[in-house]
């Protein structure tokens, strides 16, 4: 009702006195919303846009930048941590005893020759420390609180900063902002401290490894189930791999990098270097590079809604991460077996792939009875649909993601995004806040495969 007037949300069972601005900064659009004829697609009489909503326009504007360009930083940084870590458990696995006599006495326990971009290296590596420090020692750090940094501040001005539309599915969980905000954040911390735990109460006993694995294990599964019973299913997904990041990055902060300083501190002050800080360090490590895939899964999944919107959604995460950790796994045993050191760790890999094919052979369509719909479907029809259930954030001034649904040549221009979004991957409306139909839907495709005309 132009700027500010009577609302009806199409999730909700009350009429709320509020503005179109509200509406449109929570469900994350751009402009004043507009209102068009749906026959004709001419814009109807409307009154001016009030400063609140401007003020909610420009906020909007700057929030999508400030997603760009963090989804970048987030993206540059993490590639580059993601890198440093294979590449060190890729040395690590790779090392061989020296044969110079020389690093024998300095204290070498292994060493690698490789060759790379026109130039040959010798990395090798200490069995407590050197025998002195060199003036200029690298640390790496920066790429770990960096990428946790950016993919915080991410999941700030995306889900935490729109709460209503990202994190909450009122079919899931019906709840206040602010109460699923809370969990969100307790997810990260509790399960940091958790995991901490039992690393720090199993990890040095015999076995402690295994023990250690088993309990992370069913740690994860319990919050993979209860985010996905908690938080709509595209952020249920995302929580799970923000909590594993946030354990990655808290090793390092918490543990490698502190136990790293205090054997340069001995070092420097001549004292006999305790070599309790390494296996520290290398257990948190280890633990990281199984983590990485699943965290990479859970991160890109918000890409494909069949996986997030499933009925046993938890059981795909639960599955898939496993896969990735398998497949892991994988990789960093044939280090040793090109060295003989271990058999050829093809099971992992296999069962890795074998989780996958039965998952893409359990989640296969249930074919559904046909909707019926006429043989030809025209744009009045269409736009109707647009205005109900995608104008609010695709419209004159809701243009999220730069896309407009609000007249005929508009509806036309975006007609493969529409008949992908809606219809192919169903990931619109987002957590078809909306209410859709299935009959809605049909209609969609019925028009998009005959041709996507004007009439």
């Amino acid at each position: 009702m132009g700027c500010c007037g009577l609302i009806r949300l199409p999730w909700s069972t009350k009429t709320v006195y509020t503005s179109a601005s509200v509406v449109a900064a929570a469900l994350g659009v751009t402009r004043p919303i507009g209102v068009h004829s749906a026959r004709s697609g001419e814009p109807m009489l409307r009154k001016p846009a009030c400063p609140a909503s401007r003020q909610a326009t420009m906020e909007t504007y700057l929030l999508d930048w400030a997603n760009l360009l963090l989804r970048w930083l987030h993206v540059i940084v993490a590639i580059a941590w993601i890198g440093s870590s294979f590449y060190f458990v890729f040395l690590d696995s790779s090392l061989t005893p020296p044969q110079d006599e020389a690093l024998k006495k300095d204290g070498v326990s292994g060493e690698l020759w490789a060759v790379h971009g026109g130039g040959f290296y010798h990395p090798v590596k200490f069995n407590v420390s050197p025998p002195k420090l060199p003036e200029h020692l690298h640390w790496f750090y920066w790429e770990s609180y960096s990428t946790w940094l950016s993919g915080f501040a991410l999941f700030l001005v995306s889900y935490l900063w729109s709460p209503s539309v990202y994190l909450i599915d009122p079919n899931v969980m019906d709840w206040s902002p602010a109460a699923a905000i809370t969990a969100a954040l307790a997810f990260l911390v509790v399960f940091w401290f958790l995991y901490d735990a039992i690393c720090r109460t199993l990890g040095q006993r015999e076995n402690g490894d295994a023990q250690v694995g088993l309990l992370v294990l069913l740690l994860v599964c319990v919050a993979s189930y209860a985010a996905t019973q908690l938080f709509a299913g595209r952020a249920a997904f995302l929580l799970v791999g923000a909590m594993l990041a946030t354990a990655m990055s808290a090793n390092v902060f918490f543990w490698i990098i502190p136990g790293q300083r205090k054997v340069v501190a001995a070092l420097k002050a001549g004292q006999p270097v305790d070599p309790i800080h390494g296996k520290r360090g290398k257990q948190r490590s280890v633990h990281n590079t199984y983590f990485t895939l699943p965290v990479l899964f859970a991160m890109l999944s918000n890409h494909y809604s069949f996986a997030y919107s499933h009925a046993y959604n938890w059981v795909v995460l639960i599955a898939i991460m496993f896969a990735g950790a398998a497949i892991r796994q994988f990789f960093v045993m044939r280090h040793g077996w090109k060295l003989g050191r271990n058999t050829h760790p093809w099971p992992y890999a296999a069962v890795g792939v074998m989780v996958l094919l039965a998952l893409i052979v359990w989640m296969k369509p249930v074919p559904q009875a046909p909707v019926a719909v006429p043989d030809q479907v025209s744009m009045a029809q269409v736009q109707q649909i647009m205005e109900q259930r995608c104008v609010l954030c695709h419209g004159e001034a809701l243009a999220s993601k730069n896309v407009r649904l609000d007249t005929p040549m508009a509806i036309r221009q975006h007609a493969q995004t529409v008949y992908q979004q809606t219809v192919v991957t169903r990931q619109m409306p987002m957590n078809n806040a909306t209410g859709i139909t299935e009959e809605e839907r049909a209609l969609v495709a019925q028009w998009f495969r005959q041709g996507a005309s004007l009439d």
